[in-house]
């Protein structure tokens, strides 16, 4: 069984990857509305992986025998100051993140819970790359100063992103 405090802060964790979720689709249709379909494709891939980081903490809970209790999402932005902004404030998120997975593994190392530990490392290992992927696209749009026919080259890339749902044995 997991400890309360453990479990308290992994069903506000479920809450937290869900506005993850909802920021990411709200990003995704500011960019179809650009008529960036490449951009939003991307958000879209982040939309899909923080519901299946959503999913792995419930099947988490529940494997452990724990209660999920879902709460209200908070409103997501739905208007952002152009593509440079989108992703300052994706990193920005994302930083956010981290310090939230960094708390779950505080929590659980006072509480001594070995297995929600081992559980949490691979968030901390994700986080990482999250941020480091972010960092290089936003590093890419101000060399390009977010305009120009480095967006449209951009867009090609970002279009070409692959969904790998973490919850699948491989």
């Amino acid at each position: 069984m997991i400890k309360k405090e453990v479990l308290d802060a992994l069903n506000a964790q479920i809450n937290a990857e869900s506005y993850s979720a909802y920021l990411y689709l709200s990003m995704a249709a500011y960019f179809e509305n650009l008529g960036l379909s490449g951009f939003a494709h991307w958000m879209k891939i982040q939309y899909q992986e923080e519901s299946a980081h959503s999913i792995k903490f419930f099947n988490y809970v529940t494997g452990r025998n724990g209660k999920v209790v879902l709460k209200a999402i908070d409103q997501v932005p739905v208007e952002f100051d152009g593509i440079v902004d989108v992703f300052e404030k994706t990193l920005e998120h994302e930083i956010y993140v981290t310090s939230l997975i960094n708390n779950l593994m505080n929590i659980a190392i006072a509480a001594s819970d070995h297995a929600s530990q081992s559980f949490f490392k691979w968030f901390v290992d994700e986080q990482v790359e999250e941020e480091a992927n972010i960092e290089k696209i936003l590093a890419t749009l101000k060399l390009i100063n977010g305009e120009g026919n480095g967006i449209f080259m951009m867009d090609r890339e970002l279009s070409q992103r692959i969904f790998v749902d973490p919850n699948v044995a491989v």
